[in-house]
């Protein structure tokens, strides 16, 4: 593994003061790198800290995995703020906005306003023309298509009882039949696929479930806490699916042909995948996830370049789903000949 020690050893410190609970050599072993470190790189870098940080300290003394950590205001002149992670701010602002999240879109932009201020006159205007340009560049607010209604109250209100570990009354449209229902749920994050949604314990269903925050039409806190689950994991639980249907993962293989190989390589199609170059230049995929109906409409891009090889069951559904698409598209008659009078 190749990288630049010193700012590998920057980038450790500001993440040992950025942090209450410390690292863990577990942590600094996985965070920094693709492939996991040694356990003994991961010594060796700790220490290196230590050397240049005298003020390092362990934050849980007496407690198994140790973890370190680096009172706040050590490392403080070495964390520089550049161009390009004040425009990923504004990028990041932008894409909220478009899913309308006007909520977390504003704190993004706040904290944007927050960091320009605590610098430097000379490093404001030396860093302008260049977030100028990237700005321009990444095309922030220029997000043409559809996207998903959800009112500000409603993403104030859930993202409270979050905070506070209330249990929350949901007033909530089914998408198919209409109905309006009320599900008492604790509330745990959100995913972001095709549609935002939110992912709750339902206490009716004894299940965590998602509900689309679109088809939400109101929030109540209840005001009684719940005990939140510290075995639930939102990235483990999102693994799960393809996009954000929850099924039971199965194997799935994929091959594109080599006119689109070369694009392909670029996807990462779920966490878990894995790529195998072919002699004829294509590639096959391979990943476990479930959410296979999100996978056909994701398929339709690819058009006959993608060719699914496991499971049956996917290929059963993708050719369901194509016969019912094209039954909904109504071609025009083709003009009759007009009869003319001798």
């Amino acid at each position: 593994m190749r990288h630049d020690k010193a700012e590998l050893l920057l980038r450790l410190a500001l993440d040992l003061q950025g942090t209450a609970e410390g690292l863990a050599l577990e942590d600094i072993r996985t965070r920094y790198s693709d492939v996991p470190l040694s356990r003994r790189t991961a010594e060796r870098l700790r220490d290196a800290v230590e050397r240049l940080m005298p003020q390092m300290e362990q934050a849980n003394p007496g407690e198994v995995p140790k973890r370190w950590r680096i009172r706040g205001g050590s490392v403080n002149g070495l964390a520089q703020i550049s161009a390009e992670e004040l425009v990923s701010l504004q990028t990041a602002a932008s894409s909220l906005r478009k899913r309308n999240m006007a909520a977390p879109a504003k704190a993004l932009l706040d904290l944007h306003l927050k960091l320009t201020a605590l610098l430097k006159p000379e490093t404001q205007r030396r860093l302008a023309p260049d977030v100028e340009l990237l700005a321009a560049a990444d095309g922030i607010g220029m997000h043409p298509g559809p996207r998903v209604i959800v009112p500000d109250d409603v993403l104030k209100t859930l993202r409270q009882a979050m905070l506070a570990s209330h249990r929350i009354k949901l007033h909530y449209r089914a998408r198919n039949t209409g109905a309006l229902s009320h599900q008492l749920v604790a509330p745990y994050g959100f995913l972001y696929g095709q549609r935002p949604y939110l992912v709750a314990y339902s206490f009716g269903m004894d299940d965590y479930r998602l509900w689309s925050l679109g088809n939400i039409e109101r929030v109540e806190d209840v005001g009684k806490p719940f005990k939140r689950d510290t075995t639930f994991n939102l990235a483990d639980y999102a693994t799960n699916s393809f996009g954000v249907f929850q099924e039971k993962p199965v194997n799935i293989v994929w091959r594109f042909k080599k006119k689109a190989a070369a694009e392909a390589r670029h996807f990462l199609f779920h966490p878990s995948q894995t790529t195998e170059e072919q002699k004829d230049g294509s590639l096959i995929v391979r990943f476990r996830s479930g959410g296979l109906l999100e996978m056909c409409w994701h398929l339709f891009i690819w058009g006959n370049e993608v060719e699914i090889l496991e499971p049956k069951k996917l290929q059963k559904m993708m050719q369901t789903e194509l016969q019912r698409s094209l039954k909904s598209i109504k071609l025009p008659k083709a003009p009759g000949k007009k009869r003319g009078h001798a």
